[in-house]
This record gives structure tokens, C-alpha cells and sequence, in this order.
């Protein structure tokens, strides 16, 4: 799998170069992304769901990863940007396969779910990763230049516990993945 990243020292370095402020990219990378809204309507991204069916049990792939925004390593579950053209079932089958390396099925895709603070808003996937597969037993990620992600997996039934303990690590919990572990306690409290 891939190195991991916890914190901004852990970073690699591309390449450097003196910037002259009419260069700065982040002015054309905030017009791109506003035009890619604009065009998608918000449609951004396909946030995935991705069950590794296992011998001793369901397991629900995640990935650490360092975000600077929190400086942190966040434990997320595999998203991506729907591509024009792409629907958000295409493209989580794509960005599984690009950043874990793993094929799936898709079961089941959400309504578009809402932030309310932002205008990011994102689709749920279902995904069934197929263990005995042999493109599932060998993973070639293909992730890009600048991304450093490093892929595990926890079992469902633990994955409430498993999040407290690695927030005792100094990890970020993504609101996803703290959702998803929030629904399956209270549906174990209240028997359901």
C-alpha cells in the first residue's frame, strides 16, 4: 500500500520554483472549481461505500490520508469528483480502483446529500468488493503524483469503537465515516 502521511513533514516535495503572484494557480484552481460547479450543478462528488466481504465478516474500506485544512490525517472513505459525463456510480467504481486498487459491484446509489455550509454536495455508493476476485487479490492502485493514501480496512460491527480509538490517536474523523459509524451504533442500541 501506499506510504502514509500524518503530518505536513511527512510530505514530499514535487519540485519548487520561485512563484510571481500573477501565476499563483489557486486563483485559476478556484475559477475551475466554480465553473465545474456551475456546470454540474453541484453534482461533485461520489463519496463510496465500499464493503470487503471477508471470512470474518463485513469490513468497510477507509483510507488515512494528511489534509492540511485540519493538519491532520483523516480517516476517510474513498471519494472522488464525478467527471462530465460520468455518472457517480461510474465514477466510484473508477476513483475505487484508482486510489485502492480493489474492483467492485455497485448495490446502491443515494440522493444527493447536502452539506448546508458549503456548496459541496455528494452522492453515497454502494460498493461490494468481491474478495475472491483475482484483481482483488493483488491492488494496483493508480493514484496521482500528489496523492499519498494509505488503504485499510475495519470490521462494521467495531467501526464506532474504531473511531474513538483512532481520534485518541490524533486522527481526524471525516464526517462520513463518523456518520456511518453513528448509524450502525444506534441501530445496535435500539436493537433495530
Amino acid at each position: 500500500m501506499s506510504k502514509s502521511i500524518s503530518k505536513p513533514s511527512d510530505a514530499k516535495v514535487l519540485s519548487t520554483k520561485p512563484l510571481m503572484v500573477e501565476d499563483a494557480r489557486w486563483t485559476r484552481l478556484v475559477l475551475c472549481a466554480i465553473d465545474h460547479l456551475n456546470y454540474r450543478k453541484g453534482k461533485l462528488i461520489g463519496s463510496i461505500v465500499a464493503i470487503l466481504q471477508k471470512p470474518s465478516g463485513p469490513e468497510l474500506l477507509l483510507q488515512k490520508q494528511f489534509r492540511p485544512p485540519v493538519d491532520k490525517a483523516v480517516i476517510e472513505i474513498p471519494a472522488g469528483l464525478v467527471d462530465v459525463g460520468e455518472s457517480a456510480a461510474e465514477s466510484a467504481v473508477r476513483e475505487l480502483r484508482e486510489e485502492t486498487g480493489y474492483h467492485g459491484k455497485v448495490s446502491e446509489v443515494s440522493p444527493i446529500m447536502f452539506n448546508g455550509f458549503c456548496n459541496t454536495n455528494l452522492n453515497m455508493v454502494h460498493v461490494t468488493v468481491d474478495m475472491t476476485l483475482p484483481e482483488n487479490q493483488t491492488l494496483k492502485p493508480e493514484l496521482e503524483e500528489n496523492e499519498f493514501i494509505e488503504v485499510f480496512s475495519l470490521p462494521l460491527k467495531d467501526l464506532y469503537a474504531e473511531c474513538k480509538r483512532l481520534e485518541d490517536q490524533d486522527y481526524a474523523i471525516d464526517a462520513r465515516v463518523g456518520t456511518l459509524a453513528e448509524g450502525i451504533e444506534l441501530a445496535r442500541r435500539w436493537n433495530l
